[in-house]
């Protein structure tokens, strides 16, 4: 449902996407109290919410944190200044739940002094009700290059004397339950690359059937569908599109599987894969989302590139993506570092280990296609294993591990998304056996992967010979000659 709502806009669908973010934060972190207070307006969409993580000074180093946070009472008085605050303010919800970083006066340097905080845009009575503005006021609206329906603001916490604010959880520990609501977002942002993607899929495919310009062998004037070329654009719209729509869906669904799960031992792999795949999912899909809208835009030729045909506007929208919520750069040091580096690798050993075995359930299925995809899998898994044990192996470096991390990032969501789009050829293939289901809806899966298997799998043969070439050449050049 989500999807479907992010197709259809972008930008619009943001504020529910920060909601859903607020909710989860103050159902994990939140006091009983705030959980009655809160949860229920913000769950029926009668209250927004959003995060107020940076500042002019602090961009993606919140340590950098400079708001303050004054105890008076049973509440803080909130002062300091947040920018690019996505929903910042509007008029669309009652009220807004603004989740905001701070520093209590004796708070340690660094992260580790950092605490959160509730400050809504109107105060909130013992009822439930919405009393007097709050002392949070928008002092500009950001200029976007797109998600143009998303109100981007800067806000001014206390320049009437405070803002008040409330707790969440413990001092000091605002990061923590800040991360909470950043992972989530990081899935929802992913899936947002592949919500873009589809549309401008949808889009290139209607427009390439209905353009009639050149002519094909024994068919005289035809339309540019007919084309070659526009059919390597349309199948890799359509093998990207689906590999991160696979990519996402299997992280949500672990994640969920994660809260739900009773055994410790499933309840830990599930919480392993989510941590591993989230990087992925807001990185790889995120940075496709653009060459898919790209290649959406060069389908429709010169009429892409007119406003009134809609393609600039997915473009526009996308490029926000691999930025927002942590840069790719960032997603692709904690892959390295927090979730491959840390734990000795013990979760991608995991996922490397199912993917081996599907490899034997690939060509153990006798299907033409299937061992196609079988042979580009492993020959990625090869790729996934060069990398990892280079990086491992050069881990001391700390350039190495920064020049490599992004196109290790890229390597590993192409290949998960390999992975899964493997299985689905493979239930596909045993649905039309067994004579089951859409036999054209299977037929066009095991297509797809097997296209993506072939021409997309494959760049991850280049991304392993760059990044075990290391950071001698990224790094060797004197910063004066840039």
């Amino acid at each position: 449902v989500r999807e479907m709502l992010q197709s259809a806009n972008l930008a619009f669908s943001l504020g529910v996407m920060l909601g859903e973010g607020v909710t989860s934060a103050l159902w994990r972190y939140g006091s009983d109290e705030q959980k009655a207070l809160y949860l229920p307006k913000l769950i029926t969409g009668e209250w927004s919410g959003t995060m107020c993580l940076t500042e002019p000074q602090a961009g993606s180093d919140l340590a950098a944190v400079r708001t303050k946070a004054v105890p008076e009472g049973d509440h803080y008085r909130i002062i300091g200044e947040k920018i690019y605050i996505t929903w910042g303010d509007h008029q669309f919800t009652d009220n807004i739940v603004h989740l905001v970083l701070a520093r209590t006066p004796d708070a340690p340097e660094g992260t580790k002094g950092i605490s959160l905080f509730i400050v809504n845009k109107r105060q909130v009575n013992e009822d439930g009700s919405v009393g007097d503005k709050n002392d949070v006021f928008p002092v500009g609206v950001e200029h976007k290059l797109g998600i143009h329906a998303s109100p981007t603001c800067s806000l001014s916490f206390g320049s009437n004397g405070g803002a008040i604010g409330y707790l969440v959880g413990k001092e000091n520990e605002g990061l923590k339950y800040m991360f909470a609501m950043m992972n989530h977002a990081r899935l929802g942002v992913g899936l947002q690359g592949v919500s873009v993607g589809e549309r401008a899929y949808q889009l290139a495919a209607s427009y390439a059937k209905d353009r009639v310009q050149g002519s094909v062998p024994g068919q005289g004037r035809a339309t540019i569908i007919k084309h070659p070329d526009v059919r390597r654009m349309l199948m890799l719209m359509r093998a990207l599109t689906e590999g991160g729509r696979a990519l996402s869906y299997a992280a949500m669904a672990h994640e969920d599987f994660g809260l739900k799960e009773q055994d410790p031992e499933k309840k830990k792999y599930h919480h392993r894969r989510v941590d591993l795949l989230t990087p992925l999912v807001k990185g790889w899909c995120t940075e496709e989302s653009v060459e898919i809208a790209s290649l959406g835009m060069q389908v429709l030729g010169g009429m892409g590139y007119i406003e009134e045909s809609g393609a600039p506007q997915l473009l526009r929208d996308a490029r926000i993506l691999p930025i927002y919520e942590g840069t790719n750069g960032i997603q692709a040091l904690d892959l390295v570092g927090r979730k491959f580096l840390m734990d000795g690798g013990e979760g991608l050993k995991e996922l490397l280990g199912e993917t081996q075995a599907l490899v034997k359930d690939l060509k153990a299925a006798g299907d033409e296609k299937l061992g196609i995809i079988a042979d580009a899998l492993a020959a990625s898994l090869g790729a996934a294993q060069q990398s990892a044990e280079f990086i491992g192996a050069n881990a001391k470096d700390w350039t190495v591990v920064g020049a490599t991390a992004f196109d290790f990032m890229m390597l590993m969501g192409g290949f998960v998304a390999g992975d899964l789009m493997a299985r689905a050829a493979l239930a596909a293939v045993k649905l039309n056996e067994a004579g089951e289901g859409n036999r054209e809806f299977n037929d066009n899966k095991v297509l797809t992967a097997t296209f993506f298997a072939q021409h997309v799998l494959s760049r991850n043969l280049g991304f392993a010979a760059s990044i075990c070439n290391g950071s001698e050449t990224i790094m060797a050049m004197a910063e004066e000659s840039f």
